[in-house]
């Protein structure tokens, strides 16, 4: 099945088409670290579609110190994206929700029984800090699952903490919560170490979905260039990614 990726001269790139959706991104213009207004996110949904996806589901950071976004900001901001693509005659199905990033404000709306913004159904995506793991991410995961929701951990495979105890990758899928690697993660644009996170996690099968958690140009551009490794082709050929049930 790999032959292919021997041949120096020919480059086998990753095939987008076979996800159909990307459900990792910060399009929404001028809340967060991404898109910081609406032309720039014009230009990246353009190159989204060109790349070959067919729906974006973009996911806006909800952090308690950072971006402190809410349902309320998140819709009023994409409303305006929304029209603007409207007059630029851009027809991909988008829509908004979220990546929560585990932190009181997360605990503060669980307890208060408010709603989360999913990417479909009760599908929905959270992160961890990148200095340390939550001490009670297990709890977390737990309040999610009996709110009602399918956890998504977003890009397990950049957490260093968790590169020398790989049975902790483990022990969060036991728990039920799904994992979604960044496709850029098997290129090495976050670092050696990171690339091989995101091939033992592939190797094991441990991952769901594949994301591009898009930010600006220069990760569109390194997407156009993403080869199609074998620990690629196994996650999409083989195990099946999730993306296309979104």
């Amino acid at each position: 099945m790999f032959s292919i990726f021997n041949k120096k001269r020919n480059k086998v790139f990753f095939p987008f088409e076979k996800l159909g959706t990307d459900m990792h991104s910060h399009l929404v213009p001028g809340i967060d670290d991404g898109s910081p207004d609406v032309e720039t996110s014009i230009q990246l949904i353009r190159g989204m579609v060109d790349l070959g996806y067919k729906k974006l589901i973009t996911t806006p950071h909800v952090m308690e110190d950072m971006y402190r976004n809410d349902p309320e900001s998140i819709f009023t901001a994409f409303r305006i994206l929304e029209k603007e693509m409207e007059r630029e005659k851009l027809s991909v199905f988008i829509k908004p929700a979220a990546e929560y990033l585990l932190d009181g404000n997360v605990d503060e709306i669980l307890e208060k029984k408010g709603l989360l913004l999913t990417l479909t159904g009760n599908f929905v995506l959270v992160e961890i800090s990148f200095v340390s793991p939550p001490f009670h991410l297990k709890d977390v995961i737990f309040e999610l699952q009996i709110n009602g929701y399918q956890p998504i951990l977003a890009h397990p495979e950049r957490y260093s903490f968790y590169h020398h105890q790989p049975r902790q990758y483990e022990e969060i899928k036991a728990m039920g919560c799904l994992l979604q690697a960044n496709l850029l993660s098997f290129a090495g644009y976050y670092g050696s170490d990171v690339m091989q996170a995101a091939e033992m996690l592939s190797k094991k099968g441990l991952i769901d979905l594949l994301g591009t958690d898009l930010h600006h140009e220069r990760h569109l551009h390194h997407l156009r260039e993403l080869v199609y490794t074998p620990a690629l082709a196994r996650l999409v050929e083989e195990k099946g990614m999730l993306n296309a049930e979104l």
